[in-house]
């Protein structure tokens, strides 16, 4: 269950959201998980097509991999989960932190969804605990609880990979915004300790990249590198410190484009909302409600 520590990554970046999906697995032929699909959503239209995640699907194939999970590190904000389309497409199990019952909660009120709609995560196959361990065919897995962004966040430990959600970024990015609904700057710097306490060769992988400075995209780093470059959270930082220079940066930051079609759907883990009677989903817009 411990071999390989090394396992295979591939990143498949979304210019459209900054987004990167990856394919986690052993070998050729060997069972694989999904981590932070993407569905393409025009804003303009309320049209979705499936572009990002045939390139996904196309690549499993190439490789012949049997994909066991459909992994989510939050219930995005930016971007909606192509996981049902992959499920149909290549099967596997859905699986999020266990605090996506909290996200759950609060956004139904927020939205004023249906009565019918369950805060109680079973719209995934499975919700994760922390620390849970499990497997990739050979591989194995510890989720690692790192809420602060949101909640619900969880980083997926491989071997000597970690694919971190939102809870970094690059490190001349930094790290990810705490002013959504139940996001704290002070949990978040926890979260970020944690993964920088792992050796410093550990691998991480970003779910997003936005370049600065006209630097070429890039979503892999290391320990290290982290820790001696990242603007927001290098050696030295001290959590008072983190938390002003959070605050004070996530009350300049415009939501996210797409936080209020991402949100609705990807807290029912990718579905669309229940048809009204003319055959048509619909997402809400509240307005002066964010």
């Amino acid at each position: 269950m411990n071999l390989p520590p090394h396992p295979l990554v591939h990143g498949l970046f979304d210019p459209a959201t900054w987004t990167v999906t990856y394919v986690v697995y052993e070998k050729e032929g060997s069972a694989c998980a999904i981590i932070d699909s993407v569905l393409d959503y025009d804003p303009k239209s309320g049209r979705t097509s499936n572009e990002s995640a045939d390139r996904v699907i196309a690549f499993v194939r190439e490789k012949s991999l049997n994909v066991q999970w459909i992994l989510e590190t939050h219930a995005h904000a930016d971007h909606l989960t192509a996981a049902p389309y992959l499920k149909a497409h290549l099967g596997g199990q859905t699986a999020i932190g266990h605090h996506i019952t909290a996200v759950q909660h609060v956004f139904k009120g927020i939205f004023n969804l249906e009565a019918s709609f369950k805060e109680d995560g079973s719209q995934f196959g499975h919700l994760l605990q922390a620390d849970e361990i499990f497997a990739i065919g050979n591989l194995t897995v510890k989720a690692m609880s790192v809420p602060g962004h949101t909640p619900a966040c969880m980083a997926y430990q491989i071997g000597d990979a970690v694919f971190v959600g939102d809870t970094l970024f690059m490190p001349d990015v930094g790290s990810a915004r705490c002013d959504f609904p139940g996001g704290s700057a002070k949990t978040l710097y926890a979260s970020a300790r944690k993964i920088l306490s792992l050796p410093d060769s550990t691998r991480l992988f970003m779910c997003h990249d936005y370049p600065p400075n006209e630097r070429e995209v890039r979503f892999e780093t290391t320990v290290a590198e982290q820790r001696a470059h990242n603007i927001h959270l290098h050696d030295g930082i001290d959590e008072a410190e983190f938390v002003r220079m959070r605050h004070a940066r996530d009350a300049t930051l415009d939501m996210p484009v797409l936080i209020l079609p991402a949100v609705q759907v990807n807290i029912r883990a990718g579905a669309f909302p229940p048809q009204d009677d003319n055959g048509v989903s619909y997402l809400k817009i509240p307005l002066n409600a964010l």
